[in-house]
């Protein structure tokens, strides 16, 4: 396994490959999205422990969308045991997965516990507990600064764990390894990641304004507001899908081939 440089064009051509793999089998990855989604949902539901989790499970649940992406991408079906594929490769990358789950749990409440200090903890116990969210709390200075902070936060811990499953599951990579190596690969093609993200936040945002072009022309809020969930969920589902080509064009294998 060797670290691939890639010229930051290649951002493009992650959310091209995101879409066009997307329309290949829409309705099983857009099913799988939604039963990741549901699966993370539900355990929310159950206050601290089932957000910790949740949280836990997470990168074995992206590894699933991830391997039925590579199976669409073969121009397979890709069924609902691949969402699994990351707990049942073995007993080893099971052990691996997980640890490499509570590791993500960890630093996810490090980084609440951090975001803490600015606003005593609302934010943390809104996202632990749940409870209704006030226009008063939202709009206070102490709790925007708390998301901020979150916000800011979080993105090392995404790098860190952005290419981890993948490299635990297909490369056999150790949990603190695969970390270290996710890290480098993001830091080294920082411009391919950023012309990445730019590409699909301009996506998101056009999404934004047909929505509001349509409510503009249609004067009706409930066309709009039943329009732009399942439209946001498209567009969501298609970004997990062009995950798992960031992860082939920055690492060879031992062949030199895409991994």
């Amino acid at each position: 396994m060797k670290l691939n440089i890639v010229p930051a064009k290649t951002g493009v051509q992650w959310f091209k490959l995101g879409i066009r793999t997307f329309f290949k089998k829409p309705i099983a990855l857009l099913g799988l999205f939604f039963m990741f989604m549901a699966a993370m949902s539900v355990l929310s539901l159950v206050p601290v422990l089932g957000n910790v989790l949740a949280l836990a499970l997470l990168p074995g649940a992206t590894l699933g969308l991830m391997a039925a992406t590579r199976e669409a991408s073969q121009s397979k079906f890709p069924m609902p045991k691949v969402l699994l594929s990351g707990f049942s490769a073995g007993r080893q990358q099971l052990k691996a997965m997980l640890v490499l789950g509570l590791l993500y749990a960890a630093g996810f409440l490090l980084v609440l516990a951090i975001s803490a200090t600015v606003d005593g903890g609302k934010f943390a116990h809104l996202y632990l507990f749940g409870g209704s969210m006030t226009t008063d709390t939202v709009l206070a200075g102490d709790f925007q600064g708390a998301v901020m902070l979150a916000m800011v936060l979080y993105m090392p811990l995404s790098l860190l764990f952005w290419h981890a499953p993948a490299l635990v599951h297909w490369h056999g990579v150790s949990p603190v390894k695969s970390l270290f190596f996710s890290m480098v690969a993001c830091v080294r093609n920082f411009w391919a990641f950023t012309v990445y993200s730019l590409v699909w936040l301009g996506a998101f945002l056009a999404m934004g304004m047909v929505v509001a072009i349509i409510a503009g022309l249609t004067g009706s809020p409930e066309l709009v507001s039943g329009f732009i969930f399942p439209a946001a969920m498209v567009m969501a589902a298609m970004f997990f899908t062009s995950i798992y080509f960031t992860f082939q064009d920055c690492f060879l294998d031992d062949t030199g081939e895409a991994a």
